[in-house]
């Protein structure tokens, strides 16, 4: 494997999805995303700073099947975070505009966490960093 160029800041994630259209209008909707191409029902890509997210149906390319028959699913626990300022707050404006949520805020040593689910059961996980002392 050769290593990626020093010069890409964008960081390239492929979700499979159920229904392209719905998860680009989620991701735009719901997180601030903004479509750089849309060729659904088959694939979309959609961007939020340095993060490419790959938006993939049955219809393209990755969702054909595998040499043993498998094929390519949305859901699962693999996942991509966004930093956020105020989690709470966060999670309240998404649960308010029916956004689904896989699990309540969870506080740790490194900071909040929670998922919330795209239309085709995927996660995104938002993380709030938990204050640094000084």
């Amino acid at each position: 494997m050769t290593d990626a160029p020093k010069t890409d800041p964008i960081v390239n994630v492929r979700y499979m999805v159920a229904d392209v259209q719905a998860c680009v209008d989620w991701y735009v909707a719901h997180l601030g995303f903004a479509v750089q191409l849309n060729a659904a029902p088959a694939f979309a890509s959609v961007e939020r700073g340095p993060l490419r997210l790959l938006l993939s149906g049955r219809a393209s390319s990755a969702g054909r099947p595998m040499p043993d028959g498998a094929l390519p699913e949305p859901g699962g626990w693999n996942r991509f975070q966004l930093i956020v300022d105020d989690i709470a707050a966060e999670a309240e404006r998404l649960r308010a505009a029916g956004v689904a949520f896989r699990n309540d805020i969870v506080v740790g040593p490194g900071g909040s966490q929670v998922l919330v689910q795209d239309p085709s059961g995927n996660l995104v996980e938002l993380f709030q960093p938990a204050a640094r002392a000084s």
